[in-house]
């Protein structure tokens, strides 16, 4: 049987796309099993190996984990992106739990309506550029070093690029007031195993299109 993690979830990004970026920085090769329909779903649910119900599921090192959270916790400490101390990893949780925040504002564009997208965009554009990216604009500029703590790569700087750039997706120009976190991104996509990542043919994930959400809304049952 393979050692490689795999990945339970829909052929998407939604809550799995943070530890797909985590692993695939770590270097680490990894299936993934996708969910097709509600009933894939509801197997999963019957057989007993989803904790609390709910998907994203990985399977690694013979647990079959739950909550996203505690998911990117353990990939972050078993593959040295956790800083080296205890200082460093709260710092680390402190970035990452407002990028989180981010994400999540990102992630629910697609499931607004037609005439409150416009709106909801907005919303995005300035809770980004005026209250998560200034943060870690300053934090560059005051740690003066090319990771966003300490002097290694760590998750807070797979996960803080992952947010930038699905918000350029939103609006090419965002990050055009903040010149560190443009050298920041350029930076860490060039990370050998994140240049990778990054390259057409990988397991990174589109952005969710409009016409796959109904299929996606099916599996999980919204809007009902």
């Amino acid at each position: 049987m393979s050692g490689k993690p795999k990945l339970h979830y829909f052929n998407g990004r939604g809550r799995m796309e943070s530890i797909r970026w985590l692993l695939a920085a770590a270097g680490v090769e990894f299936d993934e099993c996708f969910l097709e329909t509600r009933d894939d779903l509801l197997k999963l649910q019957k057989s007993g190996t989803l904790l609390f119900q709910q998907v994203p599921m990985v399977e690694i090192d013979g647990m079959k984990m739950v909550q996203t959270r505690a998911i990117g916790n353990y990939i972050a400490a078993k593959y040295n992106l956790y800083g080296k101390d205890l200082k460093e990893r709260a710092l680390i949780d402190m970035y990452v739990e407002a990028i989180i925040d981010l994400d999540e504002l990102l992630m629910m564009y697609a499931l607004q309506p037609a005439d409150k997208k416009e709106q909801y965009l907005a919303n995005i554009v300035d809770k980004a550029t005026n209250r998560y990216f200034p943060v870690y604009e300053k934090v560059l500029k005051d740690h003066g070093q090319d990771f966003l703590v300490g002097n290694q790569l760590s998750r807070a700087d797979v996960q803080l690029l992952e947010a930038l750039l699905m918000a350029e997706e939103y609006k090419s120009d965002i990050l055009a007031k903040f010149p560190l976190l443009q050298s920041f991104k350029a930076r860490i996509s060039n990370v050998p195993t994140i240049k990778k990542f990054l390259q057409p043919g990988s397991q990174r994930k589109p952005p969710l299109q409009e016409k796959d959400l109904p299929k996606v809304m099916k599996i999980f049952n919204l809007g009902h």
